[in-house]
């Protein structure tokens, strides 16, 4: 399946880069390329995960699972935005105490070749996935795909940083170079945060089942011009979103003129709401009733 095999190849491009980084980061005593390593890491560990998950979405449901395995894949994305927001924290706080402790001098040369490296390799990354995702629409890989952006973003920063500490050596201003890296690790997780929190945030109103408001006024206007069309007295829905699986379940209540309609007709009824609602497929759970009484919408 492409959405695997995309999902392999980020693996081991990010344990390649995670690996490098926080070695190199050790060796140069740079708080910033140890960050940009533990990201890797911690991207590497979530695309094993979501991989896991990408296998068990194509599963036929079972007897335990019986709406199929969606509501995982909110699951992972919410500890996967959770952790990096852990760390960007984390990651705040020693830059901030750094810069309190006077900074710390670093070889920039061969931090800027580590930066130009990382920089091309994860940029090459991110291309290659959003290329793949035009066409999967995945979530899994949406998410994957971001992080690679956000590495791509980490090292162009990292690299712009060690560049300016490169040329700032020896000049009036030397005296400003151990501030650099404790400073553009600041600035990294601030400008980080916001998107795994939205992450977050986004993945928990999935998990707890929370209708968005964009896709229930959808439905809800849809079964308006379906009243008003035949006549319907009434009628109640309810839709979610989990993960790519959308769920909506709408009950119909028919006038007395439709009383005797065969149920051939009740179908025909049935597919042009759901040619409407579209997204058929796999990933759509479907439920349309018709009554006569009130009491079952």
């Amino acid at each position: 399946m492409a959405e695997q095999r995309a999902l392999q190849v980020s693996i081991l491009a990010t344990v390649l880069l995670a690996s490098a980084g926080i070695a190199f980061g050790l060796y140069a005593g740079s708080q910033s390329i140890v960050f940009d390593g533990l990201f890797n890491a911690i991207d590497s560990s979530m695309a094993v995960l979501a991989l896991l998950v990408s296998r068990l979405l194509v599963k036929q449901p079972g007897r335990r699972f019986q709406q199929g395995y969606w509501h995982i894949e909110p699951m992972v994305l919410a500890l996967n935005g959770s952790v990096l927001v852990i760390l960007c924290v984390y990651a705040l706080v020693n830059s901030l105490g750094g810069l309190m402790q006077g900074g710390k001098a670093l070889a920039f040369d061969s931090a800027i070749l580590y930066a130009a490296v990382t920089a091309l390799g994860s940029g090459l990354m991110y291309g290659y996935q959003r290329r793949l995702n035009r066409r999967l629409q995945s979530a899994l890989i949406q998410l994957d795909q971001h992080s690679w952006l956000m590495s791509t973003a980490i090292s162009l920063a990292l690299l712009l940083a060690f560049s300016a500490g490169y040329l700032l050596q020896g000049s009036d201003y030397a005296a400003l170079t151990p501030y650099i890296d404790p400073l553009i690790l600041a600035l990294l997780t601030l400008v980080l945060i916001p998107a795994p929190a939205a992450t977050v945030c986004k993945a928990v109103q999935q998990i707890l089942r929370i209708t968005p408001v964009e896709l229930d006024g959808e439905i809800a206007g849809l079964m308006a011009r379906m009243s008003q069309r035949y006549g319907f007295e009434g009628f109640s829905h309810c839709v979610t979103q989990i993960g790519r699986g959308l769920f909506v379940e709408i009950h119909i209540l028919l006038p007395a003129v439709m009383n005797h309609w065969p149920v051939s007709e009740l179908d025909r009824v049935r597919a042009e709401i759901a040619a409407a609602i579209g997204s058929e497929g796999p990933n759509r759970w479907l439920a349309i009733g018709f009554t006569r009484d009130r009491r079952w919408l």
